[in-house]
């Protein structure tokens, strides 16, 4: 199976995107997607350079994972930079709608004051708030950036819909700002106070700052269950002990195959899943089932790999190894 970091996804559409793409490549027998890691496992003879172009081509970046302590160490380091970004993005973009509600709406509904000089001056006023909405959408730009290639690749996203609606408010607004202009021009005051109404540059601003919002409680969110999938994954030992030969010898565990002799001793863990074929002894599988009892294992019980022999000296003939471990199912 490879393994693939998948950049750009925002939702279920997304992955559901990236996976029919990568099933149409040639030699893909199987690949899932997992939105929460941002990553794919592809099964196939598909070479790696064919999966990362019909990822790129549904508009989205792929690079091949490397090993599990690096591939940790870069996910750990985007989902900070990730969170951060998403923090700054929030609070700059609360602080433009804060100003820019409080020239579009305050002296309506507040009737908070406003300068002397753009009492009446509703085209002053129609251009300070276009000009705070048009910071909050340069900051949120990340929208309609994935949104144009999500039209660009025929697979609109979540994306999509954030930036049609705030670039319609936007747009709309700008039209009505201009239609004022002229009335003004024309002497016509009615008409310019009539499209006074007409302006939403504070809904434009405010659907990509609410959805900021949401982004970064994701980000908390799948920062937090990330952190749980790394706690099962550090739950698998990183050797076994084989014996070959009558004799012990302690390899790493990707060396394990199925139907290799290993022995695990009193307080080990138990390398992979397997079979008792000497020896009895209680295994502790609460890491796996919850269950804080001890598990009695005799000649013919099944051992899973990441628990723990409590008391005696056993032997086991290997099942299941690497992704087809009940650990590596789980998580």
């Amino acid at each position: 199976m490879k393994r693939f970091n998948v950049t750009g996804m925002s939702c279920a559409a997304c992955s559901a995107r990236v996976e029919k793409a990568v099933s149409s490549v040639s030699g893909v027998t199987a690949c899932a997607v997992n939105l929460l890691t941002n990553s794919i496992n592809v099964e196939g003879t598909a070479t790696d350079a064919e999966i990362i172009k019909a990822v790129s081509e549904a508009g989205y970046g792929a690079s091949v994972k490397t090993d599990d302590n690096k591939t940790t160490k870069s996910t750990d380091s985007f989902e900070v930079e990730e969170t951060s970004a998403l923090k700054k993005r929030l609070v700059w973009s609360v602080g433009f709608l804060a100003v820019l509600m409080y020239f579009s709406m305050g002296h309506h509904m507040l009737g908070l004051p406003v300068p002397s000089f753009l009492e009446k001056n509703y085209i002053g006023l129609g251009l300070i708030q276009m000009l705070l909405a048009t910071a909050v959408l340069i900051i949120n730009q990340r929208f309609f950036i994935n949104g144009v290639k999500g039209i660009i690749h025929k697979s609109p996203n979540m994306d999509t819909l954030v930036a049609l609606g705030s670039a319609a408010a936007f747009l709309y607004s700008t039209f009505s700002l201009f239609v004022m202009s002229v009335a003004y021009t024309e002497g016509n005051i009615a008409l310019a106070s009539e499209y006074v109404h007409e302006l939403y540059f504070e809904s434009a601003a405010m659907i990509p700052a609410l959805i900021t919002v949401g982004k970064l409680l994701e980000a908390r969110a799948k920062g937090k269950t990330t952190d749980a999938l790394k706690s099962l994954m550090k739950l698998a030992p990183k050797t076994a002990n084989l014996i070959v030969d009558g004799k012990e010898i302690s390899v790493d565990i990707e060396q394990v195959k199925k139907g290799d002799i290993f022995a695990v001793r009193p307080g080990e863990s138990i390398p992979v899943d397997g079979v008792v074929i000497k020896g009895f002894t209680s295994v502790n599988e609460s890491a796996l089932t919850g269950e804080s009892i001890p598990v009695d294992k005799e000649v013919g019980a099944f051992v899973s790999g990441a628990t723990v022999n409590v008391s005696g000296y056993i032997e086991c003939e290997a099942t299941r190894v690497g992704e087809d471990t009940t650990l590596s199912q789980i998580i």
